[in-house]
């Protein structure tokens, strides 16, 4: 997504655009449960849904909070279990994202806001 239109839909609709990120703002902080167990259980529901771009952005915010490979792999095998076979092709997608990750290579995401934003 062009961070341009982004922009620009955000002038033109901010209370909805952005309550998106004031939502994300709330939800992935440190509360009763850490946020890197929320993040975590949105990766899954996002490889249920087949998100790819959320898929990435997740993965990447997980592995900034400080994601084990063995965490990841649980919250895959749940997204798994409720998204059948198509599940596993796409937890296939968030484990090469973490894999790129631990090489170093840089993930760009595209979410409706930036990481930055989220945090």
């Amino acid at each position: 997504m062009s961070e341009d239109l982004y922009t620009e839909l955000r002038k033109l609709s901010p209370k909805v655009t952005g309550g998106l990120v004031r939502m994300r703002e709330d939800t992935f902080r440190d509360a009763a449960v850490p946020a890197k167990y929320k993040i975590l259980a949105a990766l899954a529901i996002v490889v249920v849904t087949k998100c790819e771009p959320c898929i990435k952005a997740y993965t990447k915010m997980a592995y900034q909070a400080g994601m084990t490979q063995e965490e990841l792999v649980e919250f895959l095998n749940v997204a798994m279990t409720e998204g059948g076979c198509p599940g596993e092709q796409w937890a296939l997608k968030a484990y090469q994202v973490f894999k790129e990750l631990q090489q170093g290579k840089e993930i760009v995401e595209e979410v409706c806001c930036k990481v930055e934003d989220i945090k």
